[in-house]
């Protein structure tokens, strides 16, 4: 059975129709019968379809009412259960527990998503999504191109980036191409006070090309000379900018630092 559904601008839908590179999306996440998977915007259930061959079951969120009977239908007797729900505002606790996550999200959403993922659900076993190929390269960033974003992602989970996807293998073709990330969550986080450190890292990153003694001293409201004793102490250089930072420092920072 076919889905038929004029896609939503306002929900950012693109459906990923090629079927090789849902398989490709499938196979990184490395999906067995023993597995539950939650997905997120099934769409028309392409990637639901096989997903549900793979895992022992399937937990679809969808936002978009107009979808949810046609899914229903398409999956009724199938290991697939469909949730209409904002996914942003769910409570996954009472859905789902040791669990992969595999969506082909929407790119406004992505950054928010992740945050929510990681910092509030249950730790999923795996996280395989496609996303805005630029978003995608920002996360796996290293020095000297480090930037929030991927200080948080990599701060919770090893990234990594599966494959490109061309606009052209979506419905309706977005304006940019897509990747497929790979975030395999740590067993153990390298800090015990996320908290501090991430009020660190946004207090560095708030003057951009500013050097980071600067901005620390600034929006931590500590005077240069504690600051700097914390640069000399990590063997962090002077004149460094935010950017330049790997995680391992910063949470040398967030040690030496009040």
């Amino acid at each position: 059975m076919k889905l038929s559904v004029i896609p939503k601008k306002s929900l950012g839908q693109h459906f990923l129709i090629n079927p090789r590179i849902l398989d490709k999306i499938v196979a990184a996440a490395e999906i067995s019968n023993n597995d539950t998977v939650l997905e997120i915007g099934p769409g028309t259930g392409n990637l639901t379809e096989k997903l549900s061959i793979k895992a022992g079951k399937v937990i679809a969120i969808e936002k978009d009412r107009r979808l949810i009977e046609s899914l229903k239908e398409k999956f009724k007797n199938k290991n697939v259960e469909i949730v209409e729900s904002d996914v942003l505002k769910l409570k996954i606790e009472t859905l789902i527990e040791n669990y992969k996550i595999v969506a082909n999200i929407p790119y406004y959403i992505t950054s928010n998503l992740l945050r929510i993922i990681l910092e509030k659900w249950p730790k999923p076993k795996l996280i395989v999504l496609t996303i805005q190929k630029e978003v995608a390269q920002r996360i796996i960033s290293k020095s000297p191109r480090m930037n929030l974003l991927a200080l948080s992602v990599q701060f919770f989970a090893e990234p990594k980036i599966v494959g490109y996807i061309s606009k052209e293998n979506f419905r309706p073709r977005p304006k940019v191409d897509s990747a497929i990330i790979k975030l395999m969550p740590k067993e153990k986080l390298p800090s015990e006070n996320p908290e501090k450190l991430f009020k660190i890292t946004r207090a560095g990153f708030s003057g951009k090309r500013k050097q980071l003694i600067n901005s620390l001293s600034i929006n931590l409201k500590k005077e240069k000379i504690e600051i700097e004793k914390a640069l000399k102490k990590a063997e962090i250089n002077l004149k460094s900018r935010p950017e330049q930072l790997e995680l391992k420092a910063w949470i040398t920072l967030e040690k030496l630092l009040n």
